[in-house]
């Protein structure tokens, strides 16, 4: 089989997958016979010919898929007006610290934080299939240690962890998370993440209640620090 060939089959297949390909998915596809480094070769060539298209070859943390650019969203999404899922602070800023300081056990969130995290926050972030337990540290108790999944790194479109944005003035203070909106894998048309309820913190006087106002996402941050993740996520869904 020719490259031109070779291209053509790799192009139809990532085009028509419903998940990203990884490069042994795609070894399947040649029965073998071509070896890693000359499909990463082809699909180097794929992104030069799809270069300056609205559509992009990219590689995230599972594969390779192809997606659509990010300055074309805004018109993708009238085709799905409906307003974006809101998520409570509580649950971005644990989902934020758990990115940048993995592996961490449920205290160390709560020494960072400041507050109690409520159990069912970590449940729903587990339950959307953006952290999971890697193991537990070896202390009092065994706490569980949590860590992001590959799912997490997918729907951001990055590669790896080394791709998250660094933290703003260098003092180590974690981000706030945005609204999580991500693209889908096709790439055909904008994917939101379901939502993960409106649960707060569990300590009294601490709690950031979600807020019931349709129109609060639109909302400015009510914090003063800017994310870093600002360019992959929305506005942050101030408390009350």
């Amino acid at each position: 089989m020719n490259t031109t060939d070779a291209c053509r089959v790799l192009e139809t297949a990532l085009i028509c997958a419903q998940q990203p390909l990884s490069v042994r998915d795609m070894g399947v596809l040649f029965d073998g016979q071509l070896a890693p480094d000359t499909l990463k070769t082809l699909l180097a060539d794929l992104q030069l010919q799809w270069s300056g298209r609205g559509v992009e070859l990219v590689q995230v943390a599972s594969g390779w898929r192809f997606q659509s650019r990010p300055e074309l969203r805004s018109y993708l999404d009238r085709l799905h007006p409906e307003k974006p899922p809101r998520y409570t602070r509580a649950a971005l800023e644990t989902l934020a610290i758990i990115a940048y300081r993995q592996p961490v056990t449920r205290g160390d969130m709560e020494d960072i934080r400041g507050v109690t995290i409520n159990s069912q926050i970590l449940k729903q972030l587990e339950d959307r299939g953006w952290i999971e337990v890697i193991g537990h540290r070896e202390t009092v108790g065994r706490p569980a240690l949590f860590a992001t999944t590959r799912q997490f790194l997918d729907d951001l479109g990055l590669a790896s962890l080394d791709q998250l944005p660094p933290l703003d003035g260098g003092d180590g203070q974690i981000p706030v998370l945005g609204r999580l909106d991500f693209e889908a894998s096709s790439g055909a048309q904008a994917a939101q993440a379901a939502p993960l309820g409106d649960v707060a913190d569990a300590e009294p006087g601490n709690a950031e209640p979600a807020d019931a106002d349709p129109a609060a996402s639109d909302r400015p941050s009510a914090s003063s620090e800017a994310s870093p993740l600002q360019a992959l996520a929305g506005p942050v869904l101030p408390p009350n």
